[in-house]
């Protein structure tokens, strides 16, 4: 068979086991938000 075919076949191929593999769930990770802020210092008796 000649280079060309030979190149269909296998992007063909690669294409059809690509469209069989089984999906993978994209998880995706959310930082909560802080309840309350942190208390910052702003002096002894302030």
């Amino acid at each position: 068979m000649s280079k060309s075919i030979k190149l269909v076949a296998m992007f063909g191929f690669v294409a059809a086991i690509s469209a069989c593999a089984p999906a993978q769930e994209e998880y995706v990770v959310v930082d909560p938000e802080p309840i309350s802020t942190e208390p910052t210092y702003t002096g002894k008796y302030k």
